[in-house]
């Protein structure tokens, strides 16, 4: 019967252990001067080693011939061990044992004397999924066992063990394991299989397994099980089912030459073709994360890429994009991953996210409105486009005010007002100075008419800011707009407002600091001093 690559070369002795030599070197220490602990605790991600450290030590203290911390593998203690016929050697899966009736059954039986080897050892995987009850049951036994006693726990969330569980063990930390170690143990296991891999798709393997070696190794399975040649990058992708190795990075080619409808054509062939819906935001949301690696950490980044693209394909995108529209874009697809489960229609879904990615002043966000400042600012320093000229104030050509709808027609017969003083493209309106304590006088003043979140909600979240007979009330958030901007609230604010600046003033609510409304004023200043060339590919 065929056995699975992860089973067929789990470690047997710590030395064999990949990628977690601080763990390995104290057991073998302990083991060798007899310093053992009652209890461990062992934590750490899935496929790092826990279990089968675990099943090494189990063996190493019964072991009838240790060799230097190392259990032998050759004794009748080892041997029934490997095997599952020692019955002082009990694994156990707390997922499916975890009531407490389970746990007192086990608290009956460690009492009694090993009959086969020296220490009976419990195996309890998974140890976070107890029940708060027994784990109350467990605590006295784990505190003071018998000397034939001991217990190793795994787990990979230790926030869920309680403290009391904590205090009484011996914690191991098992890490990440590094893409180069698991790729060298690839390597190994492929070499003793016969399986021929090119160092390419060994090293995207590796970045697949994201750090759990008994992932690499199912992956590798997997892709050997399917080929009888050489073992390639694209075949590895071909045999995973993954999009990535050029569906993806076409896709983001297509966000980045802000083309919809090719995005739309590609996106249309991924779901005829039964691309899970979940699957492809996950894999635009990996690479568009490796973009901003090493938009970020050009050097140190190529060891954290996810792999869902070719170091090459993944290069190519890289100067398309600025720091801005990729965590822009990341935002947006995690977004509407998450809204996957609770969606009626995926497909629409991920359409109209695509539409935002491909155009970003279909969004009005701070963060959009940011990530199309970034791109305007890298142009221009870039040079490929120049910068505004500097013109004189009667040179600039004089264009229509926008239309007020707040103003009234005048009476027949009254004499014209004369036109407003144009400012300068892109300034905005000076801001007049509040009185002192202004806006705490007004809550204050409102603060009875209001629910008890919004009287909380304005002194803390909320900056005002008066510009000529407009009072601005600036929040961080679309929450925040959504909490004040209702006719209530701004009824009250206006009236109030009027009677404490002796002139009627309007009240409007803004997303965003005064910062960024600057900048989105020098965007429309260049958009004007450039009309011919705006429209930036």
């Amino acid at each position: 019967m065929y056995q699975a690559l992860y089973r067929k070369y789990r470690p047997q002795t710590f030395d064999d252990v990949v990628g977690q030599q601080s763990v390995t070197e104290t057991l073998k220490t302990q083991l060798r001067t007899g310093r053992l602990s009652h209890a461990y605790l062992f934590t750490g991600t899935r496929g790092t080693g826990k279990t089968s450290c675990a099943k090494i030590l189990a063996k190493a203290v019964n072991c009838l011939d240790p060799q230097d911390g190392n259990p032998c593998n050759r004794c009748s203690a080892c041997r029934s061990i490997d095997s599952g016929a020692c019955m002082d050697v009990l694994e156990i899966d707390a997922a499916s044992n975890n009531g407490v009736d389970n746990v007192r059954a086990l608290r009956d039986d460690a009492v009694y004397t090993p009959a086969e080897v020296r220490r009976r050892v419990y195996i309890i995987d998974e140890v976070h999924m107890l029940s708060t009850a027994a784990f109350n049951a467990l605590l006295k036994i784990l505190e003071e066992p018998p000397e034939h006693l001991l217990f190793i726990l795994a787990t990979t969330e230790l926030h869920k063990v309680p403290a009391t569980i904590l205090s009484r063990c011996q914690r191991f930390s098992f890490r990440r394991l590094l893409p180069e170690d698991i790729a060298a143990r690839l390597n190994y296991v492929a070499y003793q299989e016969g399986i021929a891999a090119e160092p390419e798709a060994i090293a995207l393997l590796a970045r697949l397994a994201d750090g759990a070696l008994r992932d690499g190794l199912s992956l590798l399975d997997q892709c050997a099980s399917a080929l009888t040649g050489t073992l390639t990058a694209d075949a590895v992708y071909e045999s995973l089912g993954l999009a990535g190795d050029r569906k993806t990075a076409q896709l983001m080619a297509a966000v980045a030459d802000r083309d919809a409808a090719r995005a739309l054509e590609l996106f249309a062939a991924l779901y005829a073709g039964g691309k899970d819906m979940a699957a492809m935001a996950g894999e635009l949301t990996d690479l568009a994360r490796d973009l901003l690696i090493l938009k970020t950490a050009p050097r140190s980044g190529a060891s954290m890429l996810s792999g869902v693209c070719t170091d090459e394909e993944v290069r190519g995108l890289l100067g398309r994009f600025s720091a801005g529209e990729l965590l822009r874009m990341t935002s947006r697809l995690q977004e509407t991953a998450s809204g996957f489960a609770r969606s009626a229609d995926r497909r629409l879904d991920m359409e109209l996210c695509l539409l935002e990615l491909c155009a970003p002043e279909l969004e009005m966000d701070a963060q959009s409105l940011n990530a199309r400042l970034t791109k305007l600012e890298q142009a221009v320093a870039s040079g490929r486009l120049p910068a505004a000229p500097a013109a004189a104030a009667d040179d600039q050509e004089e264009r229509p005010p926008f239309p007020d709808d707040s103003d009234a027609p005048p009476e027949p017969g009254a004499p014209s007002a004369p036109p407003p003083e144009r400012a300068p493209a892109g300034a905005t309106s000076a801001p007049s100075a509040l009185p002192v304590g202004f806006w705490t006088d007004l809550v204050r003043a409102v603060g009875g008419e209001l629910t008890p979140g919004l009287r909380s909600f304005l002194p803390t979240q909320v900056q005002p800011d008066l510009r000529g007979d407009t009072l601005i009330l600036r929040v961080a958030s679309s929450f925040g707009r959504k909490m004040v901007d209702t006719p209530e609230t701004l009824q009250r604010i206006r009236a109030e407002a009027g009677r404490m600046l002796g002139r009627p003033v309007a009240v409007q609510v803004a997303v965003g600091s005064q910062e960024q409304e600057d900048r989105f004023g020098q965007l429309l200043a260049f958009g004007r001093a450039h009309e011919e060339i705006f429209d930036i590919k």
